[in-house]
Formats: C-alpha cells, structure tokens, sequence
C-alpha cells in the first residue's frame, strides 16, 4: 500500500474526528522513504508561453474545484474567502469573506456561487451576496454542483442532496449505503443533459435531478482485498466528457469509459493513479500514482503512450487543451506537453509551492492555484 492510498482514506464509522486521526497516524506509518522527483531537463521553450495575469488568494488546503463561467472564475481559499475574478484582467469582480474554513468547492452557473464550510454546512452566494447556509449530515470534500436553479451535494458517507439556490429549500436527500472507508478527496457529481451523475464507491451512477432516484448504474471498479484499505474503492474528481462519453477514474483501481446516455460500459483498464483524467475524442490522459503519464485509446482504452519524464512529481489531473497537454506538479511547475507523445514543450514556475489543482481553460487562458493560494493565468502564444 503506497503513500497516496494512506493518506487518502478517512474512516467513516469512527466518525469525521477518528477520520482525521486515522489520517494522521497512516502518515506516520508510511515513512519517509518517497522516491526522489525526477530531475527535469533544461527547458526546451519550443512554444511561446506568457503569464497573462495573476492575482491572491490565502492558503488552499482543500480540493478547490476551479470554476469558469462566461469571462468569470469563480475560486475560495481555506480561510473562508469566496471571489469572481474577471479572466480578461484577473481583477476581482467581487470577493466575500464567509468568516469559516471551506472543506469543498467552488461549484457556481455564474449567478449562484455554492461552498460547503469544514463544520459541514452549505453555503450560497448570489452574485458575491451569501444568502442563505444548510448544515449537512456528514463532511463534504465535493464541491457543490450548481444547475438548473439548483444546488446538489455529495457527503463523504455518500448521501445526495438537491436544494433550490435561490432559498435553500431542501427538495430531496437520498442516503446511500456506502463502505467502511472513503477518500478524503473530491469525488464526481456532474450534469449531462437531464441527468445527474455522480460517483458511489466504484460505480458511475446516473439520478434523476428530480427526486434523485437511480437511473442507471455502471461499475467501473469492484472492491477487493483482505481489509478495508485494501478493499477502498471510489471514483475521483477530474472526468473526460465528450457529449455522454465519461471517462473516469477509480482510485488506485481503474480508468474506463461509460455511455451516460444509456448507463453502458464502453471499456476499463487496470490503473493505479489517484487524480482524474482528461481526454479529447482521440485519447483520455491521466498520471499514474509513480508519475508516469499514460494515454489511452477514447474508443477501446488501448494504450497510446506512456511518458516516464515526470515521474515521481506529484502530477495533478493533466489537461488537455487544443495543440498541448498540460499538466502541474506538486513543486509549483506547469508543464506543457505535445500531446501525441507527451515530450516536454515549455515549463513554467509559479511561486514554489505544489499545484493541487487541475489546469482549467478560460478562454485562451490557463489556470492554475497554489497550495499558498497564488492564482496564475498563462497564456500559449
């Protein structure tokens, strides 16, 4: 069992203090024996890459879910600041102080901003204004999904809930039965078309939005092992889209593809990584819990390519945008790659401290948060 599987899991039965315990002591127990980053090459600076704007945030502890809507990113930090930053300028449009830590989001339809609080309870802005707060059953890592006038949430313990945004009306909660262990990471809730899809232990689930009623369900992983740790399997945030083709992540299980139109299986491969994937209607990308980087064929799931330059560093969920493949370390580096093969075609530093969250286009921009709450967006000229 490697670090990534150690420091991820939280037990639920013992309550979200045992959690955090639990966490702790698998730290201690993993030791000090990471495997050395890989040295990285001289530049090679092939394309031109230019920092467009940059603007600050405080510390981001949390899997901060990067939002953009229209010309607006909606981002938070731990320390309770929800704000819209304008994409042409990286000037605030408006920034709240919520006076409470933030355990997930930012989910937003670019009128209604939602975030769920470390005490669990869901918060909703509307253009910058809270408005209204909902304490929930159990932490929430997942950030909000906002859609169709509507605020949906995935607990820890698996439970889903819809409120509506503007008055925070509860409309329906359906409690799942859910596993011994779970991951202290982000998992998946989307919207494809009229349906809302989320992730449940290892399978990909399709709900009805209305009343939260299953509509389909696919596995995309099974549980298996001799104990819990071993046993733990969860489906990750950072998913590929293309109309109803969802490519998604099992933790240190899985990756697989799956119709969301009609809840059917396309193809799964073994995979160990810990962070999502990201694809175009050629190829799904993801990085392996070792670093490598691994393409696989969007219809069948055969292998493409696989790049061993960047092993060890601590990648993110790489992104594939356009002409490039980019994707960040946990050394404060933003690497952009040549998607056919992923060779290396410009680097660029932020301020040194690890990039936990995925690149996210902005129109001709490229986004990326770190660790010490520095908000970069590059620009491929």
């Amino acid at each position: 069992m490697n670090t990534v599987n150690l420091n991820l899991v939280a037990r639920r039965c013992m309550g979200w203090f045992g959690c955090l315990g639990l966490t702790a002591v698998l730290w201690g127990c993993a030791g000090s024996n990471t495997p050395k980053p890989t040295e990285l090459a001289p530049n090679a600076a092939l394309v031109s890459v230019n920092a467009a704007w940059t603007a600050r945030l405080g510390d981001v502890a949390f899997p901060l879910d990067v939002k953009v809507v229209g010309s607006q990113v909606f981002v938070a930090d731990s320390n309770g600041t929800v704000a819209a930053i304008d994409n042409a300028t990286g000037a605030d449009i408006w920034r709240t102080e919520l006076g409470v830590k933030i355990a997930a989001g930012v989910g937003s339809d670019g009128r209604y901003a939602a975030v769920v609080s470390a005490d669990n309870q869901l918060i909703t802005l509307d253009a910058g204004k809270e408005i209204w707060r909902h304490k929930l059953g159990a932490a929430t890592l997942t950030s909000p999904l906002v859609a169709g006038a509507r605020v949906f949430t995935l607990s820890a313990d698996r439970t889903l809930s819809a409120f509506d945004a503007a008055t925070g009306r509860k409309l329906w909660q359906q409690p799942r039965t859910g596993d011994a262990l779970v991951l202290a990471q982000s998992g998946v809730l989307m919207a494809v078309g009229n349906t809302l899809v989320t992730g449940l232990s290892g399978r990909l689930v399709g709900v009805s939005p209305v009343n939260g009623a299953v509509v389909w369900e696919v596995p995309v992983a099974v549980s298996r092992g001799t104990n819990d740790v071993e046993r733990l399997v969860d489906l990750v945030a950072g998913v590929s889209r293309i109309d109803n083709d969802i490519c998604v992540r099992a933790f240190q299980a899985a990756v697989g593809c799956v119709d969301a139109g009609k809840g059917r299986l396309l193809w799964v491969k073994n995979a160990s990584g810990a962070t999502g994937l990201h694809g175009n209607g050629t190829q799904v990308v993801g990085a392996e819990s070792d670093g490598k980087l691994i393409s696989w064929r969007r219809t069948d799931g055969e292998r493409l390519w696989v790049s061993q330059s960047l092993k060890y560093r601590q990648l993110g969920t790489p992104v594939l945008l356009g002409n490039t493949l980019v994707v960040a370390d946990g050394f404060g580096y933003v690497h952009f790659l040549k998607p056919e093969d992923g060779t290396a075609l410009n680097r660029m530093a932020t301020d040194g401290s690890a990039i936990k969250v995925a690149p996210v286009l902005a129109g001709q921009n490229v986004l990326v948060v770190t660790q010490r709450g520095a908000v970069f967006a590059f620009r491929r000229e």
